[in-house]
C-alpha cells in the first residue's frame, strides 16, 4: 500500500503543461469552468475544515500505536503464541500417558468366563465341573483399568522437543522484523501526510501569485497598456491553480486516512510538525548491523532445525525404552465395581528392525532439505548486503538532489520576478511570466518531493539494515 501512497503525493500536475488552451474556449465556457473551480474549492475547504479536530500524533507516538494496534501485528502475535504451544506439544510425547478405561464384555467363551471370575473374585469349587468349563452360563464383566506409560529413551521426542524450541526462536526473531516492516511503513506514510501538507501549502502561495499576475493584467488592460487577452490568460492560470489545490487537499485527506489504517484505526491521523532527524552512519556500520538481521537470525534457526530433522530421520534405527503399568477392577454387576482388583509393572522396549525403508528416504530428504536452507541462508545474505548498500547510495542521491533542487528553487525564483519587472514594464509578453510561474512552482514541488525522497531513503536504510526500532529509540 505505501507503493501507491507514495506515488500519491508526487503531484504531478506540476510537471505538466495547462490542462487547455484559453485561446481555444470560449468566454462562456470559461466562466463555467472558474465557478465550477470555485465551487469544488469551496466543498474542499469545508471538508478540510471538519476534520480540523483530527488527532496529532507524533512520529514516535503513531509507530507505538502501530506496533499495538495493526492489524497484521496482532495476527502475527497470535501466530507467535501459536508457535509457543507447539513446544508444550512437543514436551508432551516425553511425559507419562496417562489413561482410564470402562468396558464391558458379555461373553460364554469358556477361557473368557474362566479367566474373568478369577478376576472378579467369585471363582468357587462348582466352576471346576466339566460341564461348567466346557459349556458356562454367559457371564457380564465391567472392566476398569487406569493405566499409564512413561518413555525413558526416545531419541526422536527428545530431537522434536529442540525443534519446536528452535521454531518457536525463529517465528520470534520474524515477528520483530515485521514490527521493523510496518514501523518503516509508518514512517512512509506519516512523511506522505507531511509532504502532502507542504503541496497543500504550495498550491496555496501559487494561487496568492495567480491573483496577483491577474490583478497586474486588469490594471494594465483599464490603463490601455495590456491586451485583454492578457487578464483570461492570467483568470485560468488562477483556475489551474485552484484545481491543483482541491487535488492536493484530496491527497492529504486520503495519507491520513491510510496513516490511522496502518495505525489500526479507522478515522484519519494527523502529523505534528517535528520529525526526529534520523543519523546518517557510516556504510561499514550497516553492513555490520545487517549481517544479523531478524530475518536473517530466523534462517539461521531454520537451517538449524534443517541438520536436526537428519539426526531425527537418524534415531529411527534406536529404540524406544519406557515402563508403564496399571491398575484394574472387575465386576459382573455395575460399571466401576470392584469385586477384584489387580495390578501390574512392566517394562518395554520397542525396535522397528524394518519399515519398508522409509527411514532411508526420510534421511535422504532431511539432507536435501538441509542443503537447500544453507543454500537459501547464503543467498539471503548476499541479497540484503546489496539492498544495503543499494540504499545507502540511495540516501547519497537523496541529499545531492535536494541541494540541486533548492538551486533550482532560487533560480525559478530569481527568473520569476525579473520576469515579472519586464511585463509590468512592457518588455515581455504575459506567457512568459506564466510559464515562469508554472517553472517556479514546478521547482517548488520538486525540492518537497526530494525532501520526501531523503527521510524515506534514510528510513529505508536503517531497514534494510536492521536498526530501524533502535536508530528511532524504540526498545524491543
Amino acid at each position: 500500500m505505501h507503493n501507491q501512497i507514495t506515488k500519491l503525493i508526487l503531484f504531478q500536475s506540476y510537471l505538466k503543461e495547462p490542462i487547455w488552451d484559453p485561446e481555444r474556449i470560449s468566454r462562456g465556457t470559461r466562466k463555467m469552468l472558474k465557478w465550477l473551480s470555485y465551487i469544488i474549492l469551496f466543498v474542499s475547504l469545508l471538508t478540510v475544515k471538519s476534520l480540523g479536530d483530527e488527532k496529532q500524533l507524533s512520529l514516535k507516538d503513531a509507530i507505538q500505536i502501530a506496533l499495538e494496534n495493526n492489524h497484521d501485528i496482532r495476527a502475527f502475535k497470535n501466530s507467535l503464541y501459536a508457535q509457543n504451544d507447539e513446544i508444550g506439544i512437543a514436551r508432551s510425547a516425553l511425559l507419562p500417558k496417562i489413561s482410564l478405561e470402562e468396558g464391558l464384555i458379555r461373553t460364554d467363551n469358556p477361557t473368557s468366563v474362566f479367566s474373568i471370575k478369577l478376576n472378579q473374585e467369585r471363582f468357587s469349587q462348582s466352576d471346576f465341573q466339566i460341564s461348567s468349563l466346557n459349556n458356562p452360563s454367559p457371564i457380564n464383566n465391567f472392566q476398569t483399568s487406569l493405566s499409564f506409560e512413561q518413555p525413558v529413551f526416545e531419541m526422536k521426542a527428545n530431537l522434536g522437543l529442540k525443534t519446536a524450541k528452535n521454531e518457536f526462536l525463529a517465528k520470534n526473531e520474524e515477528f520483530i522484523r515485521k514490527k521493523e516492516e510496518i514501523t518503516f511503513k509508518v514512517i512512509q506514510t506519516y512523511v506522505t501526510v507531511q509532504t502532502a501538507k507542504e503541496y497543500v501549502r504550495v498550491a496555496e502561495k501559487a494561487i496568492e501569485e495567480a491573483k496577483e499576475h491577474l490583478r497586474i493584467a486588469n490594471s494594465r488592460y483599464k490603463s490601455g497598456l495590456g491586451l485583454y487577452s492578457d487578464t483570461l490568460r492570467a483568470s485560468t492560470a488562477v483556475t489551474e491553480e485552484e484545481q491543483r489545490l482541491v487535488s492536493a487537499t484530496k491527497d492529504l485527506n486520503v495519507s491520513k486516512r491510510a496513516l490511522g489504517l496502518l495505525l489500526g484505526m479507522s478515522e484519519s491521523i494527523d502529523t505534528t510538525a517535528e520529525f526526529p532527524e534520523i543519523p546518517v552512519r557510516d556504510i561499514s556500520y550497516y553492513m555490520d548491523k545487517s549481517s544479523s538481521r531478524k530475518d536473517i537470525e530466523s534462517m539461521k534457526l531454520g537451517y538449524e532445525n534443517a541438520k536436526n530433522n537428519v539426526r531425527v530421520a537418524e534415531s529411527g534405527y534406536l529404540p524406544t525404552v519406557g515402563i508403564g503399568g496399571s491398575y484394574q477392577l472387575d465386576d459382573h454387576n455395575a460399571p466401576f465395581g470392584a469385586e477384584g482388583n489387580n495390578w501390574n509393572i512392566m517394562a518395554f522396549l520397542r525396535w522397528n528392525l524394518f519399515d519398508g525403508t522409509r527411514r532411508e528416504y526420510e534421511m535422504a530428504k532431511a539432507k536435501y532439505e538441509a542443503a537447500q536452507m544453507e543454500e537459501g541462508l547464503s543467498g539471503l545474505k548476499k541479497a540484503v548486503s546489496f539492498t544495503v548498500y543499494e540504499s545507502y547510495l540511495g540516501v547519497e542521491e537523496s541529499r545531492k538532489n535536494i541541494e540541486l533542487a533548492e538551486a533550482a528553487l532560487k533560480t525559478a525564483e530569481e527568473g520569476r520576478r525579473l520576469v515579472e519587472l519586464r511585463y509590468k514594464g512592457s518588455l515581455s509578453p504575459l506567457v512568459d511570466l506564466l510559464d515562469a510561474q508554472v517553472n517556479l512552482d514546478r521547482s517548488r514541488a520538486n525540492l518537497v518531493a526530494r525532501k520526501n525522497e531523503y527521510e524515506i531513503a534514510v528510513a529505508r536504510l536503517n531497514f534494510e539494515s536492521g536498526t530501524i526500532l533502535q536508530d528511532l529509540g524504540i526498545e524491543e
